[in-house]
């Protein structure tokens, strides 16, 4: 990462001083303090991830609500809606409590808006259609939280709604109905950071909990839950949700259910989505199975995602997972060509890498991919991006952001210029009116300018520890596999070590980095993927970034050093 500041994440303003636990190495209790674990409690639940440690969902507002009105809709045998967003998060939310309300023998569909033609949340059309198909009870999944209007709408068709979600509300637009969302109140601390796809999991663990108070399952199969892991785990590391608390439990068990599914569609998936067969992993869920699952909702329909996980014939999923597959390749291919044209469109104006915000907009560009390309700008130009697409007089578009600057905050302070908008602190969507465009420009450039500093928006390298390579040994390796999986809120540790000298270096595949690393008495090798650039530090001393890995290439099972950043050892800043 050429340019990147160095920083040891024990040096950061405000960072949590380690404690000393003696049960734990010196090391790992550095690398807990680094993701802010010194809370004995929060230490103990993320060192021992079991389901018995999952939080009571009673704790979520209004989920006694929520439940008291599945409950009467089952008793009164009325048909239920799921009301889902075409994410992979949404449809794993959707997928989950259809398969638990009809193993509950409950009459249960749902709706999933395209994209395109109807756009995220509720709409007055959608909400006609479900009323006029008899059904009673309305449930949504990862959206609703700002629809406060077109619930009020569906309850006047008499409708009976509840909202299942994970993204901010607005305190002047709150839904007038059950709203379990764990950021509606400051009771539900360990639940805050769920997916929606997780706050559905809560659901069904109260509603199971209830009915078998009520000796619902004299007559039907107790559902078992865990089973459900594995969807849990998908919507989850799909969302980006932190990797943390409540979400760490979840995903550790559903990684587990994942090996062996009990969904057809789940294990075709795997079949298209994995170059070999093992162990499913974090990585894999997150870079394999989950973008072929979004790929429907990005380009178009999100029905063939949830169809795929609704799916119980095996030749049926695996058709449908090849279709998948095809559309992610198409998905890939159109995200490549809009980024090229958003950085033309943006270099033509401007300096790309001087910028403190990226804001660009054209006619022709695909609603499913903004949110992707806004995602690469932020991450390549370390600065928050807003990609629109015009059409139709309105301007639709997705924003990213980086720490230190509230998106979501920021949006409510210059809410009158646009027609909705939604998301959190890091990710939104917006929709305006395009003769309100420059002035959005103007306003939430005048935000950012006024937020981030120039310090702020450089590229950093977060490293855990400096290690010396004779620390570089087996018991490493150990403290590091206690931390998977890994993702959101916690990383794959990264460390440095000072003045190595880089033996030989070799070109792989004409762009990769081999080199054989020594400190001291101890050589190690590493490898850095994309750093062919780095050749000519052959013979030099430098500093090095990397993330140690045990490397079982072609039957290898030795330590080697997964290199992120080199630099000249005198260069210390």
């Amino acid at each position: 990462m050429n340019g990147a500041v160095w920083v040891l994440r024990n040096a950061l303003p405000g960072a949590a001083v380690s404690q000393n636990d003696p049960g734990l190495s010196p090391l790992l209790n550095i690398l807990l303090a680094n993701r802010g674990l010194n809370d004995p409690a929060e230490r103990r639940e993320f060192l021992h991830p079991t389901l018995s440690s999952l939080a009571d969902p009673m704790d979520i507002a209004d989920m006694g609500r929520a439940v008291n009105a599945v409950i009467r809709s089952l008793e009164e045998k009325r048909k239920i809606v799921i009301y889902g967003d075409y994410d992979a998060d949404g449809i794993t939310a959707t997928a989950l409590l259809l398969r638990f309300f009809r193993n509950l023998g409950a009459k249960a569909s749902y709706y999933i808006p395209h994209r395109i033609a109807e756009g995220y949340g509720l709409n007055r059309t959608a909400v006609e259609k479900i009323a006029k198909s008899g059904a009673g009870l309305l449930i949504t999944v990862d959206c609703g939280s700002s629809n406060a209007d077109e619930i009020l709408y569906a309850r006047s068709l008499g409708l009976e709604v509840v909202v299942t979600d994970h993204h901010k509300l607005r305190p002047d637009a709150f839904p007038e109905c059950p709203v379990v969302n764990p950021n509606s109140s400051g009771r539900s601390k360990r639940h805050r950071n769920l997916a929606g796809v997780g706050v559905a999991f809560f659901l069904a663990v109260a509603v199971r909990a209830a009915l078998r108070e009520r000796g619902w399952f004299s007559k039907v199969n107790y559902p078992d839950l865990k089973e459900y892991l594995d969807l849990v785990t998908l919507g989850t590391i799909a969302d980006r949700a932190p990797v943390l608390g409540q979400n760490r439990i979840l995903i550790r068990s559903g990684l587990g259910v994942m090996q062996e599914s009990r969904w057809s569609g789940l294990e075709a998936l795997k079949a298209v989505s994995l170059q070999k067969a093992g162990m499913v992993t974090d990585v894999d869920v997150a870079f394999r199975l989950a973008p072929r699952i979004n790929a429907a909702g990005r380009m178009g329909d999100a029905r063939a995602g949830l169809g795929l996980l609704m799916e119980d014939e095996p030749e049926r999923a695996r058709q449908m997972a090849i279709m998948l597959d095809s559309e992610n390749n198409k998905r890939q291919s159109l995200e490549r060509q809009t980024i090229k044209e958003a950085e033309d469109i943006l270099s033509a104006s401007c300096d790309l890498g001087a910028k403190r915000v990226l804001i660009a907009a054209s006619k022709g560009w695909h609603r499913g991919v903004l949110g992707l390309v806004a995602s690469r700008l932020t991450e390549r130009y370390r600065c928050p991006s807003l990609i629109f697409s015009l059409e139709k007089g309105l301007a639709v578009g997705s924003a990213r952001s980086i720490d230190g600057f509230n998106l979501f905050g920021a949006l409510e302070k210059i809410g009158h210029l646009m027609e909705r908008f939604g998301g959190h602190e890091q990710a939104a969507g917006i929709t305006l009116r395009m003769e309100n465009l420059e002035r959005f420009k103007e306003e939430i450039e005048a935000l950012v300018e006024a937020a981030l500093s120039d310090e702020m928006i450089m590229p950093r390298l977060l490293i855990d520890a400096q290690l010396r390579f004779d620390q570089i040994v087996p018991r490493l390796m150990g403290d590091i596999d206690i931390l998977r999986p890994f993702g959101e809120g916690n990383p794959e540790p990264l460390f440095m070590s000072r003045c190595v000298k880089m033996l030989r270096c070799k070109a792989i595949s004409g762009k990769h980095l081999k080199v054989v690393l020594r400190q001291g008495s101890s050589t190690i090798e590493g490898i850095g993927f994309g750093m062919s650039d780095y050749l000519h530090m052959e013979g030099r001393i430098a500093d090095i970034a990397y993330i140690p890995e045990v490397n079982r290439w072609q039957g290898a099972n030795g330590i080697r050093l997964k290199l992120t950043d080199i630099r000249d050892a005198k260069d210390q800043g």
